[in-house]
């Protein structure tokens, strides 16, 4: 007894509607970081700003804010990347 369905063409389009949906869940969610990342950038900024000495502070900030969020989420939030997000966010707020 073999697994290949006998009828290919119903085959074929569940596996275009499986690759099609998976295709769609991969582009939001790559939607959805972008739009977080924009976001946190926006929020690093903002608290910046109300800060005192800004180039300290803004320094402080970021390696708090890394450990923060690598505590409770794991990678991708080292003060790099959230630098990162932060230049991601000043260079698009303006477009």
């Amino acid at each position: 007894m073999t697994n290949i369905p006998t009828n290919k063409k119903f085959y074929s389009q569940i596996v275009d509607l499986l690759q099609s949906a998976r295709n769609s869940v991969v582009r939001t969610i790559n939607q959805t970081m972008v739009t977080t990342y924009f976001e946190i950038g926006r929020m690093i900024v903002e608290e910046e700003q109300n800060g005192q000495d800004r180039a300290e502070y803004g320094k402080k900030l970021l390696q708090e804010l890394s450990k923060t969020l690598t505590r409770e989420f794991g990678k991708g939030f080292s003060a790099t990347n959230l630098k990162q997000m932060r230049q991601f966010y000043l260079i698009y707020s303006k477009t």
